[in-house]
């Protein structure tokens, strides 16, 4: 999973359109991060409501939708591919290498614990997948979640930005209907497919990348923003979405036998990625066409903000704390006194996602846009020069 995506600081040419800033996006970043961290936990300290806090790992498909949202909706006419590629990179490169430095010594070892499962045997070649960002192309767990393993959704996220750019010129001719009814056959899709992988083993077993395999969630989140940018609007109160999410988690996780309900739950089950989809799909939307109608939102709350700004450092490093504690105290019982590990890690988790996000993201993404802004002028300037004859000095 990334948590990359966030609205671009700095400032749009002069008489592009500035797209209204979707804070409560922002806000619900956290909420998306921190579903991940409970279903990470249940390694160290299981709860009796385990099949609920599973369903905290789809927090990273809510990301991949966000970051096509976001990416899209605060597009700047012309931005240059080549400063859209440097400025993802200047924004989750940093960040990455450092947490990947603190995740070594938590999951590699000269020679590993058998007993240590997450601990794997150090592999320079390896572990450079990861520093390229690539590990996410190879299906063995060894390679997938190579360095830090919560890193795998970068290799994703990469791929992403590299599409995006021209995934974004093919929107461009699309209004709001076209691109809703891309995004509404991309979910019809999904269900068509999984029905398919259930009616066809050699489908199931197909080697799709993973990158490959996530590329529609990210569309979604394109043809959304697209839409909204064009004028639509989901005439949906987010109440009323997470009211449906509720349901959907009860029917997912509910298991007492009840004649009438047995049936729906078998399909819903059978289906729940699709239908998790379905539910980050409108999330999203209801929560933006709120913000953009000026309407109230307790996302939009400082601290909420502040959480979600520091959520993609949250994500990298929240498991590197879970797994360092685990190699001192091993797996609790299943039980509800497992709740007592759970807040002071993530104050611990919170505490070096802070010092991470203030004292290296923040920092040097700053720098490395500035370096690569300054550059364009100078390119610019001297490009003129030669024009006119002058002296670029």
């Amino acid at each position: 999973m990334s948590a990359s995506a966030e609205t671009p600081a700095s400032s749009p040419p002069r008489g592009a359109t500035i797209e209204a800033r979707l804070e409560s996006l922002t806000g619900l970043r956290w909420w998306a991060a921190f579903g991940v961290f409970f279903y990470h936990m249940a390694n160290l300290a299981p709860l009796p409501v385990s099949e609920l806090l599973d369903l905290g790992n789809y927090g990273v498909m809510f990301f991949f939708v966000l970051s096509g949202f976001v990416l899209t909706w605060s597009a700047r006419p012309g931005t240059t591919v080549g400063t859209f590629y440097w400025r993802r990179f200047a924004r989750i490169y940093p960040a990455h290498f450092v947490a990947l430095l603190l995740a070594i010594p938590v999951f590699y070892s000269v020679s590993p614990d058998p007993e240590q499962w997450w601990v794997k045997p150090l592999d320079v070649g390896v572990l450079l997948l990861s520093v390229l960002l690539i590990q996410g192309w190879w299906s063995s767990p060894v390679v997938f979640f190579s360095g830090n393993p919560a890193a795998w959704t970068l290799t994703v996220e990469a791929f992403f930005y590299a599409l995006h750019p021209w995934l974004q010129r093919v929107l461009a001719v699309l209004r709001s209907r076209g691109a809703l009814i891309v995004a509404i056959a991309l979910l019809v899709l999904s269900f068509g497919w999984r029905m398919l992988e259930f009616a066809s083993p050699a489908v199931a077993s197909l080697p799709i990348p993973v990158p490959l395999s996530r590329l529609a969630e990210f569309v979604i989140g394109m043809c959304l923003a697209s839409a909204m940018k064009s004028g639509w609007r989901l005439p949906l109160p987010p109440w009323t979405v997470l009211a449906g999410g509720a349901a959907l988690a009860f029917v997912l996780t509910y298991d007492a036998g009840t004649a009438w309900l047995d049936p729906v739950r078998e399909f819903v089950r059978a289906t729940q990625t699709e239908w998790v989809l379905v539910f980050c799909t409108l999330l999203i939307a209801s929560v933006a066409s709120r913000d953009a109608l000026g309407g109230r939102s307790w996302l939009r709350h400082k601290w909420m903000v502040r959480l979600g700004e520091a959520s993609y450092a949250f994500y990298l490093v929240h498991a590197t704390v879970i797994y360092f504690v685990l190699g001192f105290v091993g797996v609790q019982s299943l039980g509800w006194w497992g709740i007592v590990w759970y807040p002071p890690l993530i104050i611990a988790a919170l505490a070096l996602a802070f010092a991470l996000h203030l004292g290296v993201e923040k920092p040097v993404e700053r720098r490395m846009r500035r370096w690569w802004d300054a550059r364009l002028e100078r390119k610019q300037a001297t490009e003129s020069a030669a024009r006119h004859g002058g002296d670029p000095r």
